[in-house]
């Protein structure tokens, strides 16, 4: 056999090697044994061909038997990872689940897991409460002051509701809806300022906790700031609107104060134009009289009499003559 055919033998060793122990790990099993785990090669080698990895189910066994966790089966682990749930995760959860005499079964646990929720940040939660800092909510009290409250909400995880129940945002806008309430009740902001924990007693008797996936063990209010005036802005603003009302209406009246005007000077100068149309007129009826014989001289003479003497009249009735008579 030549040097090719020896390089190919060894290299096909290998590679059946590296199989062989790949499917079947002998250090994994004799670890699983010295720890107490019994685990066959059997089932590690049918682990590989379900596609489930030996290494994190058996270090998975491992941390549950040292923990005293023997309820912890081979079977549901593996049913939990194919179902896409995070082994390590839940087993972690359950071992500080059980130093922290906190009731958590491996049911609960997996159903935490597949429902998108972090069990093993839970149960710490459980253990130690978080703190959640609210924006800043505003609100106004009854005499029209703005008050802007910030507030720190101490919650604790509630293992039995994190299936279902609703997260942080909800409790936070339950908070907030709460804070404004009470403000909006109190006669005044100072009675706020004066008695800040009275927000704090009032949301905690309100229940906001209930359906979600926390305790809320005690609402703080951490800063109140006195903002704008609003009772005031709003009576400046209606102030300006009842004034804007006052003046269009205003300019409706001199609007058609403005049209009557025209429309009686356009009456007047029509009457005018019918007045000079008919005087008009006299000249011509005057002459057809004349041909007629319908008017004499003497009579077109006294009609030039009454016509001096109505011009006379008017002139010393008029109020030139008034004034000169005054000086």
């Amino acid at each position: 056999m030549d040097e090719f055919g020896i390089g190919a033998v060894i290299v096909a060793c290998v590679v059946g090697i590296a199989i062989f122990f790949y499917y079947v790990p002998l250090l994994l099993w004799f670890s699983a044994l010295v720890s107490g785990v019994h685990v066959s090669l059997v089932q590690l080698v049918l682990m590989r061909i379900r596609k489930v990895p030996p290494t994190t189910i058996v270090q998975a066994l491992i941390e549950a038997h040292k923990a005293g966790l023997h309820d912890v089966r081979r079977d549901d682990l593996e049913a939990h990872f194919l179902a896409g749930g995070n082994v390590q995760r839940v087993v972690h959860a359950l071992v500080s689940a059980n130093k922290a005499n906190i009731d958590l079964s491996f049911q609960m646990a997996t159903a935490i897991d597949l429902a998108g929720r972090d069990v093993f940040e839970a149960v710490q939660m459980s253990v130690n409460p978080k703190v959640i800092d609210t924006p800043p909510v505003t609100a106004v009290a009854k005499n029209g002051i703005q008050l802007i409250a910030k507030a720190r909400v101490t919650v604790r995880a509630n293992i039995k509701q994190l299936v279902g129940g609703a997260g942080e945002e909800t409790v936070l806008a339950r908070v907030g809806e709460g804070i404004v309430s009470s403000i909006g009740s109190a006669e005044s902001h100072e009675s706020v300022l004066e008695n800040p924990d009275s927000i704090s007693k009032v949301v905690l008797s309100k229940g906001l906790d209930s359906g979600t996936a926390f305790e809320i063990l005690s609402i703080d209010i951490a800063d109140i700031d006195v903002g704008k005036n609003i009772g005031a802005a709003l009576q400046i603003d209606q102030a300006n609107a009842d004034k804007n009302i006052a003046q269009a209406k205003a300019e409706e009246r001199r609007a058609m104060a403005v049209a009557v005007e025209q429309e009686m000077k356009a009456k007047a100068q029509e009457a005018r134009a019918r007045v000079i149309e008919a005087e008009a007129e006299v000249p011509k009826a005057m002459a057809e009289a004349f041909r007629n014989g319908n008017m004499g001289i003497m009579d077109y003479q006294r009609y030039r009499n009454i016509e001096a003497d109505t011009q006379m009249r008017q002139s010393i009735a008029g109020p030139s003559s008034a004034l000169k008579k005054k000086e």
